[in-house]
C-alpha cells in the first residue's frame, strides 16, 4: 500500500475506534495552502447519521486525528472543513523511503490479464496522422497498465484485407501484367516485387481514383478481392502476402519512431480460421437470424433512448464482413489468451459500430459476463483552422511528413555545432508530438501548433525534457565533485514541501490515468511537478551551497524528482535525450 493510501488507512481505523461511522477516508489536496495540506471533508456527511452539527462532529475527528501522530497541524475551518499539514520529519521520512524503495510508493493493481487493440494501420496504405492518437494513447495505457501491475498483450490490428487489397492487386496488375501472379498458375517460386514501400505510398490512392471513377474497373477490384478472399487464387493470395511483409516493414519503422510496439502484429485475416467456429457458436445462441437474406443479431435493448440497428454478420451474398472478422477476432483472442478485459483504441465515431459489437458477442455467448469489452474513443488532431492537420504545403499529412516536419523546426532553434543532432531532434520531435497528444482530455479534439507545442518554456514535451536534462545535469557534476547524498536530512523549505506533498500524489494520478483510461491527469502532473523544481532550482544554488547536509538534502530530492519524471515520460513513451 502506498503511503498516503496508509494515511488513509490508519485515520479510518482511528475513526472506527471511536466509533465514527465512516467506510472511506479520502484526504483531499486543499483548496488553500495557507490552511492545510490536505482536506477532510466528512464531517458533513455524518450529520444526518449522528445528529449533530457539522462542528461538533469535525471537532470528535480531529480528536481522533490528533492521535495518529501523523500532522502537526490540524484546523477546522467553516461549517466542519477539516485541514491537515504533514509533520516535516514525516516528509523527510517519505523522501528517504521512497527513493530507496522498488515500488516508487506506486500501489499495484491485481494482474489480470489485457488484450489493447491500437494502431490499426493498414496495409499498403501510409499511416497519417489520423493514426497518431491511437498510436499514442494505446501504448501509453498499456505501459501504464503494465506499471500498475497488469499483464497486458497489445495487438496492432491491422485492417489487411477488405477492399484495398483488391485495388492494390489491380493496380500492380496493370503495371506489371506479366509478373507470375497473374498466371492463373500456382507456381513454385513467386516473382520478386518490382516494387518498395515508397511506391506502395503511391499505388493505392491511384487505384482508388481509377476504382472510383471507373464502374468498370470497380467491378475488376471486386472481382479480385473475393477471389483473395476465398482464397481460390493462389497468385493473388502469394501477392498479397509479399505487400503485407512490404508494407508492414515500413509501419513498424513509423511505430518505432514513436516509441510504439505491439507483442501482436495481426490482421483482420487471422480471424478466417476462427470465422467458422464463430457462427457456430452464434447459430447454436439462437440469436443469429435471418433477415432478408442476411444473417444479422439484433442488439436493441428496451432501455435504448437512441436508435440501435442490427449488426449484420453475414451479407445476403454470403460474404463475410468487417464484423465478421471484428466478432471471429474476439472468438480468437478467448480461445489463445482468454483475457479478462478487452480494450479497443479508436477514434469517437466508432462509438455505435462497437456497441453492435460488444452486444452480439455478449448475446450470443461469444464471451462471458465477466468479460469487459471496452471502447475508448478519442478527438482528432487539427490544424490551426481547426480542419484535421495537414502539412505546410496543404498535402494530408502522412505520420513520416508530421514528424518530419516538427523536426525541421526543432533544427531551426538548435546550435549548429551540436554533436548527434538528427537524433537528438528526432527525440524532441516525438515528445512535442506526444505530449501534446496527451495535454487534452482523450475524448477532445484538439488544435496543433508545431512552433507552440517546441517552445522551452510553455506546457510543452520539450519543457519536460529540458529539465529533465538540467536535474540530470546536476547530478552528474555532484558525482563528479564526489558528493553524497543518499540521505535527506534538511528540514524541507516551502518549495521542498510543495514538491514532496506533490511526489505523494503520484500514486494517485496514476490511478485515476488508469480508471479514467485519459492520459492528460499524467501530462499535467509532469508539468506541475517541473515547473515547481524549476522554480526551487532558480532560488537554490544547489551545487555550490556551503552547509554539506543542505546541499545533499537538496540532490537527494533532485534525484527523486528526475526519477520520477522519467518513470512517467517511460509511461508516455517519451525518451528524455542526453542534451538539449
Amino acid at each position: 500500500m502506498n503511503f498516503l493510501n496508509t494515511v488513509e488507512k490508519d485515520i479510518l481505523n482511528k475513526f472506527k475506534e471511536n466509533n465514527i461511522p465512516l467506510d472511506e477516508v479520502k484526504l483531499l489536496t486543499s483548496g488553500k495552502k495557507e490552511l492545510g495540506d490536505y482536506q477532510i471533508n466528512d464531517a458533513m456527511k455524518l450529520t444526518k447519521i449522528l445528529h449533530k452539527s457539522p462542528r461538533e462532529i469535525a471537532e470528535e475527528l480531529v480528536k481522533c486525528l490528533e492521535e495518529t501522530e501523523y500532522f502537526k497541524d490540524i484546523n477546522i475551518a467553516g461549517a466542519g472543513f477539516i485541514n491537515l499539514r504533514f509533520k516535516d520529519e514525516l516528509l523527510t521520512e517519505y523522501v528517504e523511503k521512497v527513493i530507496k524503495s522498488s515500488t516508487k510508493d506506486v500501489e499495484k493493481l491485481e494482474s489480470d490479464r489485457i488484450i489493447i487493440d491500437y494502431g490499426g494501420a493498414n496495409i499498403a496504405k501510409t499511416l497519417h496522422v489520423g493514426h497518431l492518437r491511437s498510436a499514442n494513447i494505446g501504448e501509453a495505457l498499456k505501459r501504464l497498465a503494465r506499471h500498475l501491475g497488469k499483464e497486458v498483450i497489445a495487438d496492432v490490428h491491422f485492417g489487411d484485407i477488405g477492399r484495398q487489397s483488391g485495388m492494390v492487386i489491380y493496380e500492380i496488375k496493370e503495371r506489371y501484367p506479366n509478373l507470375n501472379y497473374f498466371s492463373g498458375k500456382e507456381e513454385t517460386t513467386w516473382d520478386e516485387l518490382p516494387i518498395t514501400g515508397k511506391d506502395l505510398e503511391e499505388i493505392y490512392p491511384t487505384a482508388s481514383i481509377k476504382a472510383k471513377e471507373n464502374e468498370e474497373i470497380m467491378e475488376k477490384v471486386r472481382e479480385i478481392t473475393a477471389e483473395l478472399e476465398s482464397g481460390k487464387n493462389k497468385g493473388y493470395v502469394a501477392l498479397w502476402n509479399k505487400i503485407k511483409e512490404l508494407s508492414t516493414k515500413d509501419i513498424k519503422s513509423i511505430y518505432k519512431e514513436l516509441n510504439t510496439d505491439f507483442d501482436l502484429w495481426e490482421g483482420e485475416s487471422d480471424a478466417y480460421p476462427y470465422i467458422k467456429e464463430t457462427l457456430d457458436t452464434m447459430e447454436k445462441s439462437g440469436y443469429l437470424i435471418e433477415s432478408e437474406g442476411a444473417k444479422i443479431v439484433e442488439v436493441i435493448e428496451d432501455d435504448d433512448k437512441a436508435p440501435m440497428p442490427p449488426l449484420v454478420v453475414i451479407k445476403s451474398n454470403g460474404a463475410t464482413l468487417y464484423a465478421t472478422r471484428e466478432l471471429a477476432t474476439i472468438t480468437s483472442r478467448m480461445k489463445r489468451f482468454n483475457p479478462k478485459e478487452i480494450w479497443y483504441i479508436v477514434d469517437m465515431r466508432q462509438g455505435l459500430y462497437f456497441e453492435q459489437v460488444f452486444r452480439a458477442s455478449y448475446k450470443t455467448g461469444l464471451v462471458s459476463k465477466d468479460t469487459v469489452l471496452e471502447y475508448y474513443g478519442f478527438g482528432t488532431m487539427n490544424g490551426t483552422d481547426g480542419k484535421p492537420f495537414k502539412t505546410r504545403d496543404g498535402n494530408a499529412a502522412t505520420l513520416k511528413s508530421l514528424i518530419q516536419s516538427v523536426k525541421e523546426e526543432i533544427l531551426t532553434h538548435m546550435n549548429k555545432d551540436m554533436d548527434n543532432k538528427e537524433e537528438i531532434s528526432e527525440k524532441i520531435a516525438i515528445a512535442a508530438i506526444k505530449y501534446a497528444d496527451f495535454l487534452p482530455n482523450r475524448t477532445t479534439d484538439y488544435i496543433f501548433e508545431p512552433s507552440k507545442f517546441i517552445d522551452v518554456e510553455g506546457k510543452t514535451g520539450p519543457y519536460i525534457l529540458y529539465n529533465t536534462i538540467r536535474m540530470k545535469s546536476i547530478l552528474n557534476k555532484a558525482n563528479d565533485m564526489g558528493i553524497d547524498y543518499s540521505n535527506y536530512y534538511n528540514k524541507p523549505t516551502d518549495t521542498e514541501k510543495e514538491i514532496i506533498l506533490l511526489l505523494m500524489e503520484k500514486n494517485n494520478i496514476l490511478h485515476k490515468a488508469y480508471n479514467n483510461k485519459d492520459l492528460s491527469s499524467i501530462a499535467d502532473y509532469l508539468y506541475n511537478l517541473t515547473s515547481l523544481f524549476s522554480r526551487f532550482y532558480e532560488a537554490n544554488h544547489i551545487l555550490t551551497e556551503s552547509d554539506e547536509k543542505v546541499r545533499e538534502s537538496w540532490l537527494t530530492l533532485t534525484k527523486l524528482v528526475k526519477e520520477t519524471n522519467e518513470e512517467l515520460l517511460d509511461i508516455l513513451a517519451i525518451e528524455v535525450p542526453e542534451k538539449m
